[in-house]
């Protein structure tokens, strides 16, 4: 560690940092939050803010730290060839912008998944709705957990601050500034993360330069030369984790689930007032979406060059790779400053994360609304019931999200812990299997079939099984298919087998249209 970076001068920092959030969170939310505000923001959210602050939640602290890392690990994302995943966003951003966006605004939906009730039924919707909550609540603790252990190695534990104090605190602190406001507050504290992320990465590249004495210029032409420099590969096949058609099309897919069908990254488009203002969020989001993964790239190719030139031992582990050059071997000021982003990347996601989890559940399984409907005493006192309960729900999230990285830890298997989160990924395939098959057809589904005198929940159980499936399948992929590996492809597959399931259970009877 840097000398004049010590634990508690870190320690001094972040807390000063969320000192800042707590502030914003006070000026967000000064009278008493209602159920609009939590949810929506009032439907009164700013697009640029919206635009920015979306960079942050997208990019997250797994690419804080694991993009960079992977430039020069090989394998999957080698190089430069995560911006073939990223060229595919665009595809996907222009069907949310084009498809998604429209059709939910016009049926004024506070949770996404209320269309799958109007458009499959009661049991689609709740599925739907169960499977964004597991998704979000593994994923959300597995970046949560990934930036608590830096911040365990490098600040709390060098003073004995043990690893559940750490995360117990860092939900804590989440809590605290997203309770009241919600998206409101959200809004305004990923527009500021954003900006610490990106500014830490750019200030990283700058010191990294200094230290090769190269300027700017001089940086991009050492990247161009080095084995880091390689966009696209279209040689090495199917079998290829990192072929361009299959990184492209993954990356739509990937934009079109993990965006346009989840809750946490829809919420801050439904909080606008309109959906030409959300198009524009999504237009202008994308745009810098594009920049901010070049320069997480760029930073990659550097830290391997730097550590090359310095000789630099690369770590077991890519991922620990930029917290060990920042906090180890650049000015106290990069240290900082990657300090910042890190928090900045874990909260911009896990924040909006634990607001879309309150309201998912809220919504679509306590039936609450984000309309403040009568005066009366009546309404009045339900009113203030809803606020008691979201606030259970949101403090029961917090507690699921400690409890779920503390499973984390007690595994301590890096393989397990990656398969885990990677499992929560397939549980997006029946989602784009409800949602295609809503969007291209006009069947109606027959969500029971009579077995006997029992009615079996068949809709549920296909929407259950295509998960275990395309596991099995992606498993042995490469031994039944000649070497192919389905990679993030896997998403596809996974929703075609709920898609074709639905249709199974069709009834080609009138159309059905929202």
């Amino acid at each position: 560690m840097n000398a004049s970076l010590s634990p508690l001068t870190i320690l001094g920092i972040v807390a000063a940092y969320f000192a800042v959030l707590v502030l914003v969170s006070f000026l967000t939310s000064k009278r008493e939050s209602e159920n609009a505000d939590f949810f929506l923001a009032g439907r009164k959210s700013p697009w640029p803010l919206v635009a920015i602050g979306m960079v942050g939640s997208t990019l997250s602290g797994v690419t804080f730290i694991s993009v960079p890392g992977a430039v020069g690990a090989g394998g999957v994302n080698q190089a430069f060839s995560y911006m073939q995943v990223v060229m595919g966003y665009l595809l996907g951003y222009l069907v949310i912008a084009l498809v998604l966006l429209p059709l939910y605004y016009r049926m004024g939906l506070t949770s996404i998944y209320e269309y799958l009730r109007t458009r499959i039924g009661r049991h689609g919707y709740k599925i739907g709705a169960f499977y964004f909550l597991l998704s979000r609540t593994i994923g959300s603790s597995f970046r949560l957990f990934l930036v608590a252990v830096v911040l365990q190695n490098f600040v709390a534990a060098p003073i004995g601050i043990p690893f559940f104090v750490t995360v117990a605190t860092t939900i804590l602190l989440i809590w605290l500034y997203t309770f009241r406001g919600g998206i409101k507050t959200i809004i305004v504290t990923d527009t500021l993360q954003t900006v610490c992320m990106l500014t830490a990465a750019g200030i990283t590249v700058y010191y990294i330069a200094n230290a090769l004495q190269t300027d700017l210029s001089g940086v991009a032409n050492l990247i161009a030369q080095s084995d880091y420099s390689q966009w696209f590969f279209f040689d090495g096949g199917w079998s290829d984790p990192n072929n361009f058609f299959k990184q492209f099309f993954s990356g739509a897919l990937i934009t079109i689930v993990m965006t346009g069908l989840d809750q946490d990254m829809m919420q801050k488009n439904l909080s606008m007032p309109n959906f030409r203002d959300a198009q524009k969020n999504m237009l202008v989001f994308s745009i810098v979406l594009i920049f901010a993964n070049l320069l997480f790239l760029a930073l990659g190719a550097l830290l391997y060059i730097y550590a090359s030139t310095v000789g630099l031992a690369i770590p077991a582990s890519s991922d620990l790779l930029y917290p060990t050059i920042a906090l180890v071997n650049l000015p106290p000021v990069a240290g900082v400053l990657f300090v910042l982003g890190i928090v900045a990347a874990a909260y911009s996601s896990a924040d909006s994360a634990l607001t879309a989890l309150t309201t998912s559940f809220c919504v679509d399984f306590l039936g609450m609304s984000d309309r403040a409907e009568g005066t009366g005493d009546g309404a009045r006192e339900q009113r203030s019931s809803d606020k008691k309960r979201r606030l259970l729900v949101h403090s029961g999230f917090s507690v699921l999200l400690f409890l779920v990285i503390m499973a984390f830890q007690l595994i301590n298997d890096e393989a397990v812990i990656n398969s885990l989160f990677k499992a929560a990924g397939y549980t997006y395939g029946p989602l784009l299997g409800l949602f295609a098959f809503g969007l291209l057809t006009d069947f109606r589904v027959r969500e029971t079939l009579p077995l006997g005198k029992v009615e079996v929940p068949a809709l549920t159980l296909i929407c259950l099984a295509s998960p275990v499936v395309s596991i099995l399948v992606d498993t042995y992929s490469a031994e039944l298919l000649g070497g192919f590996q389905f990679g993030f492809l896997i998403l596809a597959f996974n929703g075609l087998l709920t898609f074709l399931g639905l249709i199974a259970l069709s009834e080609f009877g009138e159309p059905e249209r929202v």
